[in-house]
């Protein structure tokens, strides 16, 4: 009773006769939950700010139309009513004109007619021809204006684009993203040969991620195993050198690669010196080159998911198989492996995942043929200006991050129910 008084909190004199039991301790389970709660605030509120919210606004970008309503807000309202299969009406015509009279000029006019010429090339001078001829002259209407400043308002190509970017948001980055887009009837189509280039690169990322991850885990797993094994002494040793790389940059990582790897580098050189080569191979400027930067750098995060759980592994799992006459791989395979296998899949999950985003290896150390998604994100947001197209390529890599996660939690998921039922 003492212990149970000590947990409450405190009350008037005449509470403990009003309020029972129950409550009491309900009330005390809120407070602690607040106390909790206000604790962990701060933290939640700095990862709000500074990592949900820009993602969330990034990948906003992808969807993101706000040039065309912007600039003609009478001529998107009027479109929306409109069925699209035959021109529209005069009001339409009239909307239009209105809003190129006073939008004319301005830097949001060009924006919109910008927007529309991605789409459209040709459209640009379209709209801002067009808008430089309202309003229309004395006893003339909107409709015979607009075509008499150019006669493609008087196609019907020409008011479906209008209508398809009327709205505040669109797919066309993310259908771009996967070389699709929409045809003249506002259907989803697939782009030409000679404009297809997002699917491959797609690919190339993943491939080369999974190629460095499988490459890494083969280099990776002996080692950690060794480690796990040693004593203490030696295996805090080998830690030392694992961790070594990390107190130096990427970027000077990588530039030493290229000074070791060129064509007259200390690798060629050496190779040259004992005779093993003629003349000198390229290892430097092509994919060699960038998968053995990128397995040294994302090495070390491989190593230390499976060290963590190889550590905890007791070795008497292994010898009791081998006692029971069990061959020694047999013994690794059915006894050792599938306890290390929550290490292989984190460490798996962590290079790929970090892989796919890397941008400075490829694009020091590879050739045009050999970057990334993440080489066409740094393009489009430093070069083009155009965020939408990189937060869709964004979008699109942090879908298959999801993705993976997934999968890997229904992995270790799967693996715990296991451990629990043996």
């Amino acid at each position: 009773m003492t212990e149970l008084t000590a947990i409450l909190p405190a009350t008037p004199a005449a509470e403990p006769q009003t309020l029972p039991l129950k409550r009491r301790l309900a009330r005390a389970e809120r407070v602690r939950k607040l106390k909790y709660g206000a604790l962990i605030l701060p933290l939640a509120l700095f990862l709000l700010l500074s990592f949900v919210w820009p993602i969330a606004a990034l990948l906003k970008r992808s969807i993101d139309n706000p040039e065309v309503l912007g600039a003609l807000p009478a001529t998107s309202a009027a479109l929306n009513r409109w069925d699209g299969k035959a021109l529209p009406d005069d009001a339409v015509f009239a909307a239009l004109a209105a809003d190129f009279a006073a939008a004319k000029g301005t830097p949001a006019l060009a924006a919109a007619a910008s927007r529309l010429n991605m789409e459209q090339p040709g459209f640009r001078s379209l709209v801002l021809r067009s808008a430089r001829n309202m309003p229309p002259e004395a006893g003339q209407s909107a409709r015979e204006a607009l075509v008499a400043a150019d006669a493609r308002w008087g196609e019907l190509a020409s008011w479906q684009l209008i209508a398809r970017n009327a709205s505040p948001y669109t797919a066309r980055h993310l259908l771009a993203a996967l070389d699709r887009e929409y045809d003249e009837n506002g259907r989803i189509v697939h782009v030409g040969d000679d404009q297809a280039v997002y699917v491959n690169v797609m690919l190339r990322t993943f491939g080369m991620s999974f190629v460095v991850t499988v490459i890494c885990l083969l280099a990776g797993f002996p080692l950690a195993y060794l480690m796990a094994t040693l004593p203490a002494r030696q295996a805090n040793l080998l830690l030392i050198f694992v961790l070594l790389p990390f107190w130096t940059s990427t970027l000077v990582r990588v530039a030493a690669w290229i000074v070791l790897l060129q064509t007259e580098g200390l690798v060629n050189q050496a190779l040259r010196g004992l005779g093993l080569i003629d003349h000198p191979l390229q290892l430097a400027f092509n994919s060699t080159g960038v998968y053995i930067a990128m397995v040294h750098i994302l090495l070390p995060f491989m190593i230390l998911p499976l060290y963590s759980v190889m550590k905890g592994i007791s070795p008497t799992y292994m010898r009791a198989a081998l006692s029971l006459g069990c061959p020694p791989f047999r013994s690794f395979w059915r006894v050792y492996f599938p306890q290390a296998l929550p290490g292989v899949t984190a460490g798996c999950l962590l290079v790929f995942i970090i892989c796919m985003g890397y941008y400075i290896t490829p694009a020091l150390l590879g050739s045009p043929s050999e970057q990334m998604a993440s080489y066409f994100v740094a393009f489009y947001t430093n070069q083009t200006i155009n965020w939408g197209m990189a937060a869709a390529l964004s979008a699109i890599l942090f879908a298959a991050t999801l993705l993976l996660y997934m999968v890997y939690a229904r992995l270790a998921g799967s693996q715990g129910m296991a451990a629990r039922a043996r």
